[in-house]
């Protein structure tokens, strides 16, 4: 393997400067913009309530690389219910809040390279120390994501989705 850390994309051709380790939404998928500044909903890079009914914490799922110490990940939503929320709100800044049992949730987050899709995986929420987001751990099923985060990616599927990312419009099957 060599030190560049670019590569050409096969979908424009165009030589990129990085592979991307990391993605991010900024809301859940059922955020609508019209909720913006409404007292009963909130959405901040972290957190998101939708109509005092709904309720959203921000995490990492994260994938080995194979052959490499490095991780791949996501930066999804996942739904909790309002008492988790509520608890990890109350300790979102509290040293030693790593030792909490995780929270289950369900993705909440629409991660089109995957079918089936991702919406609704079960999660567990496994809160890390203050300044860390939270690891989200999906259900050991055969989902082809839980399937990922189990068994780890390689540097070429790291590459696939970049590309897929780069140009949602092509092919990503």
């Amino acid at each position: 393997m060599t030190n560049d850390p670019g590569f050409t994309c096969s979908c424009c051709g165009a030589r990129h400067p990085e592979l991307p380790m990391n993605y991010s939404t900024a809301a859940p998928y059922v955020w609508d913009e019209s909720l913006a500044g409404r007292e009963d909903s909130l959405l901040t890079s972290d957190q998101c309530v939708i109509q005092a009914q709904h309720y959203f914490v921000k995490g990492l799922i994260e994938i080995p690389v194979i052959g490499s110490d490095d991780v791949f990940s996501w930066a999804v939503w996942v739904s909790l219910s309002r008492d988790n929320f509520s608890r990890s709100a109350d300790r979102w800044d509290t040293p030693g809040r790593e030792a909490d049992q995780p929270y289950f949730g369900w993705l909440s987050t629409d991660l089109f390279l995957y079918s089936p899709g991702t919406i609704n995986l079960k999660t567990h929420l496994h809160t890390r120390p203050v300044g860390q987001r939270p690891l989200v751990e999906l259900e050991p099923t055969d989902h082809p994501l839980a399937v990922e985060q189990r068994t780890g990616i390689t540097l070429d599927r790291v590459r696939e989705i970049a590309e897929a990312v780069l140009h949602p419009s092509a092919d990503t099957d």
